[in-house]
C-alpha cells in the first residue's frame, strides 16, 4: 500500500503543530510559585494562577513565573558620612520576598536591582543622621530603621523586606587607633577596680576572722574563769565541811605540827604557849581595877577600855 508523501508530510506537520500547542498551553506551577498571565498584553488579579497544572491559550497568553520564596541581596561596602563628618564603610544584607506577584511584575522591571539601589541611598540618609559612636553601638536600631524605610518603598512593588543585617562597619584608621586606646584604658581601669575590690574583700575577711577569733578567745577565758571560780567554791565548801568535824585533839596536833615547822629555822625564837596568856588575863584585869581613879582618889594614868591590856609580845 503506497502512501502519498504529501499526505505523510501533512500529517507530520499537523502532529508537530498539535504537540507545540499542547506544550504552549500546559504549565505546571510549583507551590512556591505564581503564574502571572498576560492575555493580549493585559493582565489582572483573575489572570494570576496558583500552584498545580494550568492551561493557557496558545499564542494568546504569555505567562510570567514569580518566585515567592525569601531571597537576599548582598549590598557591597558603601562609604557613608556620619553626623559628625566621619567617613565609614558599611556593607549589609537585605532579606526580602514577593508579597504581591502582580505588582512585582507590573510595577517594577527588576525588583532586586531596584531594591539594591534604594538600599544604598537609604543607608546614606540613615547614617548621616547618627554620630559615629552611636553607629558603632546602635547596630540593631540601625538595622530596624533601614528595614522599615526599605519596606515602605518596596510596598508599591509588591515586595516585603523582612530583615536587614549590617555585616561590617569599618571606621577610619585614626578612629580605630583611638578606640583601641580607649579599650585598653577601660580594661586597665576594670583590672584596677577588680584588684582593689579583691584587696578590700580580703581585708574585710581578715578583720572578720580576727573579730571572731577574739570573741572565741574571750568566751574561752570567761568559761575558764567560771570553771576556776566554781573549783575554788567547791574546794572552800569541802574545807568548811571538813573543819566542822575537827575536834580538840586534831587542833592540838595541828598546833604541834606548826611549832615543829617554825622551830626548824636557824633564827632565835621565843614561844609563849596559849595557856600562859590565859593565866595572865586575870592579873591584868586586877591591875587595871587597882589603878582606876575612882578607887585610889589620886589621878592615875589613863588606861584603855576595860579588859584591854598592853601589848603582849609573842615571838614565833
Amino acid at each position: 500500500m503506497n502512501f502519498d508523501p504529501v499526505v505523510i508530510a501533512s500529517l507530520i506537520l499537523v502532529l508537530v503543530v498539535i504537540i507545540t500547542l499542547i506544550w504552549l498551553s500546559v504549565r505546571v506551577v510549583n507551590e512556591y510559585q505564581r503564574l502571572v498571565v498576560f492575555r493580549f498584553g493585559r493582565t489582572g488579579d483573575r489572570l494570576v494562577r496558583g500552584p498545580g497544572l494550568r492551561f493557557l491559550i496558545p499564542v494568546v497568553d504569555r505567562p510570567v513565573v514569580v518566585d515567592l520564596r525569601e531571597q537576599f541581596i548582598e549590598v557591597p561596602s558603601q562609604t557613608t558620612i556620619t553626623k559628625d563628618n566621619a567617613p565609614i564603610n558599611v556593607d549589609f544584607l537585605i532579606y526580602w520576598r514577593i508579597g504581591d506577584p502582580l505588582k512585582s511584575v507590573v510595577n517594577v522591571a527588576n525588583f532586586s536591582g531596584a531594591l539594591q539601589g534604594v538600599a544604598t541611598t537609604t543607608l546614606r540618609a540613615v547614617i548621616g543622621d547618627i554620630l559615629l559612636d552611636e553607629v558603632l553601638s546602635r547596630r540593631e536600631q540601625i538595622n530596624e530603621i533601614l528595614r522599615v524605610k526599605l519596606d515602605e518603598v518596596t510596598e508599591r512593588w509588591g515586595g516585603k523586606v523582612t530583615t536587614v543585617e549590617i555585616r561590617e562597619i569599618t571606621p577610619p584608621r585614626d578612629v580605630q587607633d583611638a578606640m583601641n586606646r580607649q579599650l585598653s584604658a577601660e580594661r586597665t581601669r576594670r583590672a584596677v577596680i577588680t584588684e582593689s575590690e579583691g584587696k578590700r574583700q580580703a581585708t574585710i575577711n581578715v578583720a572578720e576572722g580576727d573579730k571572731q577569733s577574739e570573741i572565741l578567745r574571750a568566751e574561752g577565758e570567761r568559761q575558764a574563769a567560771i570553771l576556776r571560780a566554781e573549783g575554788y567554791s567547791q574546794a572552800l565548801e569541802r574545807i568548811f565541811s571538813a573543819a566542822r568535824v575537827i575536834d580538840q585533839k586534831t587542833m592540838a596536833l595541828q598546833y604541834l605540827e606548826a611549832l615543829k615547822v617554825i622551830g626548824a629555822g636557824a633564827s632565835t625564837k621565843y614561844i609563849i604557849p596559849v595557856e600562859f596568856t590565859e593565866f595572865v588575863k586575870p592579873l591584868v584585869a586586877f591591875a587595871e581595877k587597882a589603878l582606876a581613879p575612882g578607887e585610889t582618889g589620886a589621878p592615875g594614868p589613863t588606861s584603855g577600855p576595860s579588859g584591854s591590856s598592853g601589848p603582849t609580845a609573842s615571838t614565833s
